[in-house]
C-alpha cells in the first residue's frame, strides 16, 4: 500500500505539472514550432542525463526496428505537441486541454481500422456520448472561425497522439524513458528547418518558459510518470490522469481570465465520464483470425505513455 500511495503522489504531482504547461507555452512568447524545438532539446538533455546516471544505456534493449518505431512515434508526438500549442493561441488552454483528451475514442476507432477490433454497442454509445460532449465544448458560434480553427488543431493533436501511442505499444523489452529520448531527438532535425530560430534572439525572459518545459514538463514529469506506472493498477492511472484538464482549466481561469461557459461546461463531464469507460473497458477483442499485436504493456519496464494522456 505504501508503495501505491507513493506511485499516487507521483502520478498526481506528474498530472498537475502537465496541466501548467500551457501556461510555460504562452508565456515564452516564441511560435509553436519554435517552442516544440526547444522543448525537444531542453527535454533530450534531461531525459539524456537522467538515463545516462540510472544506467540505462547499458542492456537497452533498441534493435533497428524498435529505434525506427520509436522515431515513428516521435515524428507523431512532435507534431502533437506544435498542433496543441497552436491550439492555445487559437482558442484557450482550457478549451483546447478538454478537446485534446477526446484521444482514447481515436485509439478505439484506429483499433478497428488497422486491427479489426470490435466496436461494441457499448463503446459506440460512448463514442456517441463523447461526441455530443465535444459539440457541448465546442461553443462554437456561427462565423467563430478562432474557436473553429483551435477545435480543428486540438482534435488534429489527439489523432498524432493516439498515432504515437500504437506505434510506441508495439515496442517491448526498452524503458519507457529511452523511447521518450528518442522521440524527442526526432523532433530536432524534424524541426529544425521549419523553426525560426532567428526570432528568438530577442526572447529575453521566454527562455526561461523554454527551459522549464524542457526540464521540467518534459524530463522531470516523464520520470514521475513512469514511476508512478510500476506502482500503480491501470484504474487508478485512468481516474489519476484527469487531475490534467482540471489543473490546466482551473490555471487558464487564475492567470488569463479564462473560463469556459455555461452550456460549455455540461459537455466537460461528458468527455471525462466516456473518456474514462472507454479507457477502463480494456482492450477490445479481435476477430481470430487477426490476434492482437503484443503490446509494451506486457512489458513492466516498457510502460507506454498512453496509460495517461499527458500533453
Amino acid at each position: 500500500m505504501r508503495n501505491e500511495t507513493r506511485g499516487t503522489l507521483e502520478l498526481t504531482l506528474a498530472m498537475v505539472l502537465s496541466g501548467t504547461l500551457g501556461i510555460f507555452v504562452v508565456e515564452s512568447g516564441a511560435s509553436a514550432l519554435n517552442v516544440v524545438f526547444f522543448r525537444c532539446l531542453f527535454g533530450a538533455i534531461a531525459l539524456g542525463a537522467y538515463s545516462l546516471v540510472r544506467g540505462y544505456f547499458r542492456a537497452h534493449g533498441f534493435t533497428l526496428r524498435k529505434v525506427g518505431l520509436a522515431a515513428l512515434g516521435g515524428v507523431f508526438i512532435v507534431f502533437n505537441w506544435v498542433f496543441l500549442f497552436e491550439a492555445y493561441e487559437a482558442t484557450s488552454i482550457s478549451l483546447a486541454t478538454v478537446v485534446y483528451h477526446t484521444q482514447p475514442f481515436f485509439l478505439v476507432v484506429f483499433g478497428a481500422v488497422l486491427f479489426r477490433e470490435r466496436i461494441t454497442a457499448a463503446r459506440f454509445g460512448w463514442l456517441a456520448l463523447a461526441f455530443v460532449g465535444l459539440v457541448l465544448v465546442s461553443g462554437i458560434r456561427p462565423g467563430d472561425t478562432a474557436s473553429l480553427k483551435g477545435l480543428g488543431l486540438a482534435l488534429a493533436a489527439a489523432v498524432l497522439y493516439a498515432l504515437s501511442t500504437i506505434v510506441t505499444k508495439r515496442i517491448t523489452g526498452v524503458r519507457p524513458h529511452l523511447i521518450a529520448l528518442v522521440q524527442v531527438l526526432v523532433g530536432l532535425p524534424l524541426l529544425l528547418p521549419l523553426a525560426d530560430l532567428g526570432a528568438m534572439g530577442g526572447l529575453g525572459a521566454g527562455w526561461a518558459w523554454l527551459v522549464g518545459l524542457g526540464l521540467v514538463h518534459t524530463g522531470l514529469m516523464y520520470v514521475l510518470m513512469y514511476a508512478a506506472y510500476q506502482k500503480l493498477p491501470t484504474a487508478k492511472i485512468a481516474v489519476l490522469a484527469f487531475t490534467y484538464p482540471a489543473v490546466a482549466m482551473v490555471a487558464d481561469w487564475a492567470v488569463y481570465g479564462h473560463h469556459i461557459g455555461l452550456v460549455q461546461a455540461l459537455g466537460v463531464p461528458l468527455i471525462v465520464f466516456a473518456s474514462l469507460r472507454v479507457t477502463l473497458a480494456g482492450p477490445a477483442r479481435t476477430p481470430a483470425a487477426a490476434p492482437a499485436p503484443r503490446t509494451a504493456a506486457h512489458e513492466p519496464e516498457a510502460a507506454s505513455p498512453a496509460a495517461t494522456r499527458s500533453a
